[in-house]
């Protein structure tokens, strides 16, 4: 039973990570439709921030093993 509390307790940590990476990439694309010269530097920035982002799932990934 504690390793069904487990699952739904990552299932709910993914969500967070999931709708920031989606507002990190669509603000990115918006930011580079109005200065396309400035989208090196979006880029960069959008791949960093998704990192850290996934990382956040990683570590639910993470805590769902060590205590289910």
């Amino acid at each position: 039973m504690e390793s069904a509390y487990a699952l739904i307790g990552y299932g709910l940590a993914a969500i967070g990570p999931g709708i920031g990476i989606g507002l990190i990439a669509g603000n990115a694309v918006q930011a580079m439709a109005r200065q396309p010269e400035a989208a090196g530097m979006v880029r960069t920035t959008m791949f960093l921030g998704i990192a850290f982002t996934e990382a956040l799932a990683l570590i639910g990934f993470v805590l769902f093993f060590l205590v289910g």
